[in-house]
């Protein structure tokens, strides 16, 4: 493949930038709090190959922009008719993809969590290969209130990080969750004050990139096989069938319209 030195693309709400050995992913649509789009999902598919040609790349800082990493899927991405606009079968296929393309990139990258990572923003940072986060961030997965299973490869990537034990309550009970017990599951592996974020994030992100390129890149390729082996996330391809019947699910719909109603009180008060 030939390498691809030119500007970065440009995204409706995804900004992307390289220097060199350190490039940034930052999710750009912070007034609705960063909500997975399908959109902005194909994007991050496209920026993941952009940044596979780019030479000298080492590291990826994956953020939010605004008060928050990501609220998650907008449902409305979730209908089951016609192809995925990022090739997938079906357009709840599109979550998949994003994460698969995110987790196959060569360089190695840093999710930046503040603010509220919710769902699909769970899956996204569980995508990435280090996780740094504010001991403020509240972590949730509603999709069961929503009465629709979790999808994109969400489950074997949360029991890699965190077994199956605490995969299945997280899921299952909908609870939120804090850094604290994050960190304490094996999924983060930094947590600092929300004004030490920056730093801890550059000093990480140095700590890697500042390293031979290919030692880095053959140690993530590496560690990816095994853990490949270990959780099967190939056979997260029917996801999407999951959400498909999740939505037409009469009872799933009932507890997705309570919780929808939930949320828009408590952000009427």
């Amino acid at each position: 493949m030939e390498t691809n030195t030119s500007a970065p693309p440009e995204f409706a709400h995804l900004v992307v930038a390289c220097d060199g050995r350190r490039g940034t992913l930052t999710l750009n649509r912070p007034e609705a709090l960063n909500p997975l789009s399908m959109q902005m999902m194909s994007d991050i598919i496209d920026a993941a190959r952009w940044f596979d040609q780019q030479p000298d790349l080492r590291v990826v800082v994956v953020q939010g922009a605004g008060r928050a990493f990501s609220a998650g899927a907008d449902i409305t991405a979730f209908s089951d008719s016609g192809p995925s606009p990022a090739g997938g079968r079906l357009p709840a296929d599109t979550g998949r993809l994003m994460a698969d393309a995110l987790e196959h990139m060569g360089p190695v990258t840093i999710a930046r969590l503040h603010g509220h990572v919710v769902g699909g923003g769970v899956v996204l940072a569980a995508a990435c290969d280090l996780r740094v986060a504010t001991d403020d961030v509240r972590f949730s997965i509603p999709e069961v209130d929503l009465g629709i299973p979790l999808a994109w490869g969400g489950i074997p990537r949360l029991v890699r990080e965190i077994g199956p034990a605490l995969t299945k309550e997280l899921v299952m009970t909908c609870r939120p969750f804090s850094a604290e017990e994050a960190q304490a599951a094996g999924f983060l592996n930094r947590v600092v004050p929300a004004g030490q974020l920056d730093d801890e994030v550059e000093a990480l992100a140095e700590a890697v990139a500042s390293r031979p390129r290919y030692a880095v890149l053959a140690t993530k390729a590496h560690t990816n096989a095994v853990t490949e082996q270990m959780v099967g996330l190939a056979r997260s391809w029917s996801d999407s069938e999951g959400l498909a019947v999740g939505l037409r699910d009469p009872e799933g719909r009932n507890s997705r319209e309570q919780y929808l109603d939930r949320v828009q009180n408590k952000r009427s008060r």
